[in-house]
């Protein structure tokens, strides 16, 4: 497989941050940053300098960091927002501006044309204090196709590095998103990024889709923490690159690792049966399942747990079959007769079907009381 041609900027410490009561302390916020780095994640975008004193100094502090990574400041097509993140010594500008009639009449109120050169002369004045740009077009997705070209071939024609799709309201299915990415990368000819969120829970297939179709730089956030519904998920984009698109060069080994630690900093729990990360992530009870497991655990699981950092786990429930008590069992040092293992298992599956656990704790009690009684 010809690996693609992708590369990741995550966004956590921005649009991330932009989850309803999530704010991270500059500790925090470096924190994450290198760990990010030691993943290998190409592009941080670090925060919008222009929002407060406090932000802009949390910038500043990744941008000195000394990380591998570009870093990358956030602002609209303001002077003043590109400024702060200069200021910041950022490596990138993400200027962005929206592109909906819908966007332009309500924020804007100005004709559409006034507010694109607005924004494309400010491209070229980023570009002349020597940073990259990427243009970024809020709410492309809703955005008339040919009004969007437009605008884009504006923002090449000032200097623009890079042309960013946000599906802001996250309105696209993945057909959708194939469709007007493959348009845009056949006739554009800069690099287009895809910032997808997550309303319709498709932000992660959509990026994805995105980068079959063409597109270069995928956007995300750690657990995929955002705005409404969030982002696209840095776990699930980064496996999906690695078992799909033949994209080895990033260390999934830590993801396990900074998945709890953004859970921690962001006080935003993730399900149990998150993708990739989740506590069920690896967890099997179905003794079919786990039978063959045991034999090949292809044939269960797609993403090999240790891949991630993760571990694969057994849970005892109504669904466990002998064979899978049986392995549980001896990991605890125990070997049980064949009478043995069945009143066991009964007792297991009796409490599960009352909704009680089977914890370690229970279990062992399980197991000795059946060596008492059954002999």
């Amino acid at each position: 497989m010809k690996p693609w041609h992708v590369e990741i900027c995550d966004v956590t410490l921005r649009d991330g941050e932009q989850t309803p009561g999530v704010s991270f302390t500059r500790e925090e916020k470096m924190d994450i940053a290198s760990w990010l780095d030691r993943i290998g994640i190409d592009v941080i975008e670090a925060g919008f300098p222009v929002v407060s004193p406090y932000e802009k100094q949390c910038v500043a502090a990744i941008a000195n960091q000394g990380l591998d990574a570009r870093i990358c400041g956030f602002a609209r097509a303001r002077q003043g927002d590109v400024d702060a993140a200069i200021d910041c010594g950022v490596d990138m500008v993400s200027l962005f501006i929206a592109t909906s009639d819908l966007h332009i009449r309500h924020k804007y109120k100005k004709p559409r044309d006034q507010v694109v050169d607005e924004a494309v002369a400010l491209v070229e004045y980023a570009k002349d204090h020597g940073v990259e740009v990427r243009f970024a077009a809020e709410d492309a997705s809703r955005t008339e196709r040919k009004f969007l070209k437009e605008v884009y071939r504006k923002a090449i024609d000032h200097g623009a590095d890079l042309l960013s799709f946000a599906d802001t309201v996250g309105c696209l299915t993945p057909i959708q998103m194939r469709r007007v990415m493959g348009d845009l990368v056949r006739s554009l000819e800069k690099p287009l990024c895809a910032h997808c969120h997550n309303d319709l829970g498709c932000a992660t297939a959509n990026t994805i889709t995105a980068a079959e179709a063409g597109a270069f730089q995928l956007h995300t956030t750690v657990n995929g923490i955002g705005e409404r519904a969030g982002n696209a998920a840095l776990e699930e984009v980064l496996v999906a690159l690695r078992l799909n698109g033949g994209v080895n060069r990033y260390d999934l080994s830590h993801l396990k690792m900074l998945s709890h630690l953004v859970e921690g900093y962001s006080g935003i729990r993730l399900a149990k049966t998150k993708a990739v990360v989740g506590e069920h992530a690896f967890a099997h009870e179905s003794g079919i399942h786990i039978a063959a497991i045991l034999e090949d655990p292809l044939t269960y699981e797609y993403i090999p747990p240790e891949l991630v950092g993760g571990e694969r786990q057994f849970i005892l429930g109504k669904h466990t079959g002998k064979k899978a008590l049986e392995h549980v069992v001896g990991s605890l040092g125990y070997t049980l007769s064949e009478a043995q293992l069945c009143h066991v298992l009964d007792q297991v599956k009796m409490r599960s079907e009352h909704k009680c656990g089977v914890s370690p704790e229970v279990l062992m009690e399980l197991i000795r009381e059946s060596i008492q009684r059954v002999g």
